[in-house]
């Protein structure tokens, strides 16, 4: 018996340049930014008051009245889209099957809002206040508990807190589900709804947020590889996929998208925030996943980078892509969809494997927006400011995350 495949069958998304994968997707290649002045609370004791925020999410058009009440924002976003998800997959559990279907959830933060308010809510003497479902709001794992009901999936449940990685590590994880033999289908959703006022005061005092200068230019803050890039710009936001075997998914006529080709974690071991400067363990990361796809590195055509626009992430990982590919590194394009995005935290990597999904389905790169004046220390070959048509095949998808968590994805177009 021949080794398993992981393919993709669907999509769903939500980001701050659209509700769905395609209203994001055109926006990314016409080098919008999504990035804009917070409202939804007073920014005004922030130094950086500006997010990816989504203020048109509506939940009620994908879960009942009742269930979204109950539901944290990050869980809202997470079960919607992966309904998007499944319903372009045109897939359905069937009883005969239910216990090969599995979930892999993720997240960086959890329910920030649902404990911010409870905290509230108990400290303001109005502990009565608090919900009953605090608990299982908090315990962010429950989302795909929620999931799982509302679809009747009753194979392997994960949920990955793995920080910034989280989104594609839970993709790894899915199609190594699959390849193992533990499932025929997983569906991945990775969320986060993070720009509250706690949160965003925490992120404030670490000083790893795009400085104040750029408030009055919210689309300009985030610039990947430019020598004026000051920090992250923190986003809210979903991605979902339906990772599904080869064979069962042409036995029922599916599309499919991509294959997950190979997949790599590792660690650095190094600091509970910054990265390896060295880019050790992001060089092995990479170089594992592209072996575990049986590939060479001059076989990757296309890297969508993690590319965070903070000062020590862009020339790491810039050092590291240097370091695995050698000469052939600055042929490689490479972008980073976080210049229009802002970073969606444990759901970045789902939303941008997702967009490098849509690159080897359309032959579009799309560009790292911003990049001005670059770095003389990231002289790599980055799409600058505007899209570029190009055939791919092969992509390479990077997510390095607090704590040194490291994790990259290959993926390949399925002819």
């Amino acid at each position: 018996m021949g080794k398993r495949k992981a393919v993709v069958t669907g999509l769903g998304a939500i980001t701050p340049l659209g509700m769905t994968v395609e209203e994001s997707w055109k926006s990314l290649c016409s080098g919008r930014s999504g990035i804009k002045p917070i409202t939804h609370f007073d920014p005004s004791f922030l130094k950086c008051r500006i997010a990816g925020t989504i203020p048109d999410f509506d939940p009620l058009k994908f879960l009942d009245r009742k269930l979204a009440k109950r539901m944290d924002r990050m869980s809202q976003l997470f079960v919607s889209a992966a309904l998007m998800a499944v319903e372009d997959a045109r897939f359905s559990v069937q009883k005969v099957e239910e216990y090969r279907v599995g979930i892999v959830g993720a997240s960086a933060l959890g329910a920030c809002e649902t404990f911010e308010k409870g905290c509230a809510m108990t400290f303001s003497g109005r502990p009565q206040r608090v919900s009953p479902f605090f608990v299982v709001n908090v315990a962010a794992n429950t989302t795909a508990g929620e999931l799982a009901i509302l679809l009747g999936a009753k194979g392997p449940q994960y949920f990955l807190q793995e920080a910034c990685a989280a989104g594609t590590k839970a993709i790894g994880t899915a199609a190594k589900l699959i390849e193992w033999n533990y499932a025929d289908v997983v569906i991945v959703s990775a969320a986060d709804a993070g720009v509250t006022p706690t949160v965003m005061a925490g992120l404030d005092k670490t000083n790893a947020l795009a400085d104040s200068r750029w408030n009055e230019e919210p689309q300009s803050a985030s610039r990947p590889f430019d020598r004026d890039r000051s920090g992250f710009v923190a986003s809210e936001g979903a991605g979902a996929l339906v990772v599904e075997e080869y064979a069962h998914a042409l036995n029922r006529g599916a599309h499919i998208y991509a294959e997950v080709a190979g997949f790599s974690a590792t660690c650095d071991a190094h600091h509970v925030t910054a990265p390896d400067p060295e880019g050790r363990g992001a060089a092995q990361c990479m170089r594992l996943a592209i072996a575990d796809a049986g590939l060479s590195c001059e076989e990757v055509e296309y890297i969508n980078a993690h590319g965070t626009s903070t000062p020590a992430n862009d020339v790491m990982e810039t050092k590291v892509i240097k370091e695995v590919f050698g000469e052939y590194a600055y042929r490689i394009p490479v972008s980073s969809n976080k210049s229009m995005i802002g970073h969606l935290w444990g759901g970045a990597g789902a939303v941008e494997a997702i967009f490098t999904i849509k690159t080897l389905n359309t032959g579009i790169i799309p560009p790292t927006i911003n990049l001005d004046h670059p770095d003389p220390l990231c002289d790599l070959d980055y799409v600058p400011n505007t899209s570029r048509r190009a055939r791919v095949r092969i992509a390479l998808k990077n997510s390095f995350g607090f704590g040194g968590i490291n994790a990259s994805l290959v993926l390949r177009h399925e002819a």
